[in-house]
C-alpha cells in the first residue's frame, strides 16, 4: 500500500493541489484524520477519518470553498469529541432534490464564477433543460440512464447545445459528489456528440457582396446594425465584444477589452475599423452602440437583420461567427503568421488557431508552382549563362 501523502494544510496549499489521473487524498499533519480528497475532475472536498466502535469511517465535511480551513478544523474537533451523533445525523440527512441543490449550494458556490453572458446561458439551461428533466429527483436517484435519455433527446435538435449542457450538468454533479450526496457522477459515461469543426469563411467575392448589401442597408436606415457587422468582420472580435463595446474600452487605435471570453485583451484597430468608430455619435451613453430604448444598455444585433443581409448577399449558410473565421482566414492567406493571428483573435492557446494553418499551405503550394513555372521558362529560354551576359 502506498504511503499516505501528508502536509500541513493551509488555504494556499489546498488551492495548489492539482487533479491527477486517479483520485487521491492529502492528509493534514496538524489535525489527525483530516484530509482533502482531489478528484480527476478537479473537484476537492474535505474528508475526516473517525474511529467509531473500533471501525474507521470516512465522513465528508463538504466541498473545499464552502467553509474556511479554520471552520473545517473546528468541525473536525467536534466530530472527534462526539463522533456518534455526527455520523448518525449525516446518515439520516436526506439527499436534496436536484432543484433544491442547484438553487441553493451549487448556485451560491459556482454561478458567480461565470461571466455575465455565461451566467445567463447556465441559468437558461438550468431552467429549461435540467429542472424539467431532473428537478424533482433526489440527487442520488439520478442515474446514467436518466442522463442518457435527456442527452439523446436534446441532441436530436441541438447537438452542439447538448454538448454545452452536458458540460454544465457534469460540473453540477461533480459538486454534488464533493458534497457527499452521490458516490458516482452519472454523467461520467456519457460522451459528447462528435461534431466536425466548422471553419466556414467568406471568399473575397462573398465579402464584396456582403459589403454592398451592408451599404444598401445603411441607406435604408439600418446604419448601426450594419456598422456592427462591419466591425465584426474587420476586427475578428466575438459578437458580445462589439455589441457590448464601451467608449471607455476604445483607446488610441485599439480596443482594451476588460471582459472578453479569455480575459482582458487588447485588439489593434485597422484604419477601416477606426473610421467606423470615429463616425459613431457620442450620445452620453457608455456604449458605442446603445439601445434606442434605454441608452444605459447596449443595443445588440438583431438576428433578423443578419438573416436578411446574408440572404441578399447569397451567403445563407454563413453564421455570424463565420465573420471571425473570415478575418482569421484572410489574415493567414495574406502571410500573417499563425501565432500573430492567435493573438489577434484572443485565443487562449495557439492550437485553437491551427485550424487556419492549412490556408497558408495553399499559398506556399501556389508560390512553389509560380517559382517552378518561372524557372521552367528561364530554362526554356536557351540556357544563357552569366559569362555570356
Amino acid at each position: 500500500m502506498a504511503a499516505r501523502e501528508r502536509m500541513k494544510l493551509t488555504d494556499a496549499a489546498v488551492a495548489r493541489l492539482r487533479p491527477r489521473e486517479r483520485e487521491y487524498t492529502v492528509w493534514d499533519t496538524r489535525a489527525v484524520g483530516l484530509g482533502v480528497r482531489v478528484r480527476p475532475t478537479g473537484g476537492r472536498s474535505w474528508v475526516l477519518l473517525l474511529d467509531i466502535g473500533g471501525r474507521t469511517k470516512r465522513v465528508s465535511l463538504g466541498p473545499v470553498g464552502m467553509k474556511s480551513l479554520e471552520e473545517v478544523r473546528k468541525e473536525c474537533h467536534a466530530c472527534r469529541a462526539n463522533p456518534e451523533p455526527e455520523t448518525k445525523t449525516r446518515a439520516a440527512r436526506p439527499v436534496p432534490l436536484f432543484r433544491d441543490f442547484v438553487s441553493g449550494p451549487w448556485k451560491k458556490a459556482h454561478l458567480d464564477r461565470y461571466k455575465p453572458s455565461g451566467r445567463r446561458t447556465v441559468s437558461w439551461l438550468v431552467r429549461r433543460q435540467f429542472l424539467p428533466a431532473f428537478g424533482s429527483k433526489p440527487l442520488d436517484r439520478i442515474s446514467a440512464a436518466h442522463v442518457r435519455r435527456w442527452f439523446d433527446r436534446y441532441s436530436r435538435t441541438a447537438p452542439g447545445g447538448a454538448n454545452r449542457a452536458l458540460d454544465v450538468l457534469r460540473q453540477i454533479m461533480n459538486f454534488a459528489a464533493a458534497c457527499g450526496h452521490i458516490g458516482t457522477n452519472p454523467t461520467g459515461a456519457i460522451e459528447r456528440n462528435r461534431r466536425p469543426p466548422l471553419t466556414r469563411f467568406l471568399s473575397r467575392e462573398e465579402v464584396a457582396r456582403l459589403h454592398g448589401v451592408l451599404d444598401a442597408q445603411t441607406r435604408k436606415g439600418s446604419r448601426q446594425q450594419a456598422e456592427i457587422v462591419r466591425l465584426l468582420l474587420l476586427t475578428g472580435c466575438r459578437k458580445g465584444e462589439i455589441t457590448g463595446l464601451r467608449w471607455s474600452e476604445v483607446h488610441d487605435g485599439m480596443l482594451a477589452l476588460a471582459d472578453s471570453k479569455t480575459g482582458p485583451r487588447t485588439v489593434p484597430l485597422n484604419t477601416q475599423a477606426r473610421a467606423i468608430l470615429d463616425r459613431q455619435p457620442r450620445t452620453g451613453s457608455p456604449f458605442v452602440f446603445p439601445s434606442p430604448l434605454d441608452p444605459a444598455r447596449p443595443r445588440g444585433l438583431d438576428f433578423r437583420f443578419w438573416y436578411r443581409v446574408r440572404r441578399e448577399a447569397g451567403i445563407e449558410d454563413a453564421r455570424l461567427h463565420d465573420l471571425r473565421h473570415t478575418m482569421a482566414s484572410h489574415a493567414v492567406m495574406n502571410g500573417v503568421p499563425v501565432p500573430v493571428v492567435s493573438r489577434l483573435l484572443g485565443h487562449s492557446n495557439v492550437r485553437m488557431t491551427l485550424r487556419y494553418a492549412h490556408l497558408a499551405d495553399r499559398d506556399i503550394e501556389a508560390a512553389a508552382e509560380r517559382v517552378g513555372e518561372a524557372v521552367a521558362q528561364a530554362m526554356a529560354g536557351g540556357g544563357e549563362t552569366d559569362e555570356a551576359r
